[in-house]
């Protein structure tokens, strides 16, 4: 059946075929809506004509049973909706093909969606503690209690915010829904309800515990457990530690975020623990056995005649645990040779004996040096 005078075909109206299928008429009513949307073109008619033209064109394009209806009688077979009514009840699907690009979450009060409940639950915010911790601790784990301020549920009540033995009302100026609608241009926008503060209810009867709020702020304790292996910057998260939710929503979390201190002889790279161990000119010169400082004691370190200053020695597995793994680095040790400021007489002496015996040319031995030194001073 053809189209009445004055109003086009639907499927003309989108740009799409008649077996179109519904993923192809929300692209095309999409590109249409957003083309000519009152906000994108304010005070032009034609524009917001067209976009109510695509909006009821998709109003019963989407719908499978108005469609179906429409492909066989044409306008007539859709009711008030082919007779150019515009009903924001059918465009439930506005917030799914268009989010919160023109605010569309509000639009309609949620028509289509129950509109009428009250404020969606509300998860509870996200709290961070930051804890110092020394660093045998981070390398070996602890377990610790902290203490930090956080909102939660009124025990009291349970959370409803109304004295024992009453309940709260639904709120009249909103009806319960936590919302409130005014008419933006043809469509209805919904906003929070400040008589009820968006929750949908009146106490009348406050708890006299938390005053009628359904949350008190108090100190919380909570053991934390810090794994082997962990350092500055690491975050760990305890799941439902953090703010209470709202209207019955979930609580957030707590993330506690770590902070190593310095220690006085190791830094850390990586997994590897880093050490410097002094040796004298004796033992550097003879080589010999030295104690290396480990976090789990001394480690006995054989170290080769004729060592230098910056010579690196590796000990296996003394270093820190992998947090994930648990595979531990390794210790290194940095020889820094020392000569002695100060000399005893007999010290002297036998140091001057061993000039004697030692090489006495200490210039450098390469001749291409040499020479380049030479011609520096011609």
């Amino acid at each position: 059946m053809s189209a009445r005078v004055g109003k086009r075909d639907y499927y003309e109206v989108l740009g799409v075929e008649r077996g179109a299928s519904a993923e192809v008429i929300k692209s095309a009513y999409r590109k249409l809506a957003l083309k000519y949307h009152p906000d994108r073109n304010p005070g032009d008619h034609s524009a917001e004509e067209k976009f109510k033209e695509a909006a009821e064109a998709y109003a019963v394009l989407n719908d499978a049973e108005k469609r179906q209806a429409y492909d066989r009688f044409g306008h007539q077979g859709v009711g008030g909706m082919g007779q150019g009514g515009f009903n924001p009840a059918d465009f439930q699907d506005l917030s799914d093909i268009f989010g919160d690009f023109f605010g569309f979450g509000d639009i309609f009060g949620g028509a289509g969606r129950g509109g009428r409940g009250r404020a969606r639950a509300r998860r509870g915010a996200d709290l961070q503690y930051e804890l110092e911790i020394d660093f045998e601790d981070a390398v070996f784990g602890m377990s610790t209690e902290i203490k930090y301020p956080r909102t939660e549920n009124c025990s009291t009540c349970n959370g409803s915010g109304a004295k024992a033995g009453s309940r709260p009302r639904a709120c009249s100026t909103c009806g319960g829904r936590g919302q409130v609608y005014f008419q933006r241009g043809f469509f209805s926008v919904a906003q929070p309800c400040s008589a009820c503060r968006g929750e949908g209810q009146i106490v009348d009867e406050p708890c006299e515990s938390c005053h009628g709020q359904g949350s008190k702020r108090t100190d919380r304790r909570l053991k934390v457990n810090i794994p082997p292996g962990v350092d500055s910057g690491v975050r760990l998260r305890l799941s439902a530690e953090g703010e209470a939710g709202q209207a019955g929503g979930p609580p957030g979390d707590l993330y506690v975020l770590i902070r190593v201190r310095e220690h006085k002889v190791f830094h850390r790279e990586g997994n590897d623990l880093h050490c410097e161990v002094p040796i004298n000119v004796a033992v550097a010169a003879l080589g010999g056995e030295v104690d290396a400082p480990s976090l789990e004691g001394e480690q006995k370190l054989k170290v080769n005649a004729g060592v230098q200053s910056g010579s690196r020695f590796r000990i296996k597995n003394k270093g820190v645990p992998d947090v994930n793994s648990g595979r531990r680095g390794d210790l290194i040790v940095h020889i820094r040779v020392v000569t002695p400021e100060k000399l005893t007489k007999e010290q002297r002496k036998h140091f001057e004996a061993l000039g004697e015996l030692l090489p006495s040319d200490h210039k450098p031995s390469d001749k291409g040096f040499l020479e380049r030194f030479k011609e520096f001073f011609v």
